[in-house]
């Protein structure tokens, strides 16, 4: 891994009140790196996603992207929510440029910029549909172009494929590991699906309940590209297990 991570953590802690919800969070992520975050529900992973996308600030530690302090700052990363959020009105070539106007590009250059990715995230011909055309898989692909158009260091991903049935989800894990892998993006993603997680990382971050901390990182040694044929792997297995595990582990 290059010396210097593209995001690093150092004992990130946050408190609202007496409410104590994350406790000195540390991990590192390289440059092209795709990691997920697993935990238990209510354990604090949005909330470091705010945290690191700058709409929030810890209340101790820092963040750290390419080794500078990013306290405050929103211009290092993107971030995908769960639900795609698009605008119902707008087509979808509207809703992709949307961030690109919100941060001041002339309509006509963000629109523009994003009809050249249309054909890469398998949209072309939709440009001028509604949402409400697109299947449910194709409106994830949209929400996930609104986000990668901006040219941020950093992917957020939260969970973005939580809301789609188990067969187009896995038709979307398969589009994302070819997306990330042909575009050397960073990634980080939320997830409560630990079989999502083995299939899509390169390692796996394992917080505990809240106040949440650190309780193993899981590096994920699995050949790319990543099939469905290998959920039926020993190997594979074995990762879901430790992580699972790891997972509900007291205490």
């Amino acid at each position: 891994m290059p010396s210097t991570p593209r995001l690093s953590l150092d004992a990130v802690s946050r408190t609202f009140g007496t409410l104590e919800v994350l406790d000195r969070v540390s991990f590192d992520v390289a440059p092209g790196e795709f990691v997920s975050l697993v935990g238990p529900s209510g354990a604090g992973k949005s909330t470091l996603f705010n945290i690191i996308a700058g709409l929030d600030s810890p209340s101790s530690g820092r963040v750290l992207f390419d080794g500078s302090d990013a306290r405050g700052r929103r211009d290092q990363t993107a971030y995908m929510p769960q639900k795609d959020l698009l605008f119902p009105w707008r087509t979808i070539e509207e809703n992709a440029a949307l961030g690109l106007e919100v941060q001041g590009m002339r309509r006509a250059d963000a629109r523009a910029r994003v009809r050249e990715w249309f054909p890469r995230f398998g949209l072309e011909g939709f440009e001028k549909a509604l949402p409400f055309e697109l299947s449910g898989g194709m409106r994830q692909r949209a929400a996930l172009l609104r986000t990668v158009v901006q040219e941020r260091s950093t992917l957020l991903l939260d969970e973005p494929f939580g809301a789609l049935d188990s067969l187009t989800r896995q038709e979307m894990q398969q589009w994302l590991q070819e997306m990330w892998a042909g575009n050397e993006w960073t990634a980080l993603l939320i997830t409560h699906d630990v079989r999502e997680a083995v299939m899509l990382s390169d390692r796996v971050v394992v917080l505990g309940p809240r106040p949440a901390s650190v309780r193993e990182i899981v590096e994920v040694d699995l050949p790319r590209p990543r099939g469905v044929d290998q959920l039926a792997s020993p190997a594979f297995g074995e990762l879901e297990r430790r992580i699972l595990e790891l997972l509900h582990v007291q205490g």
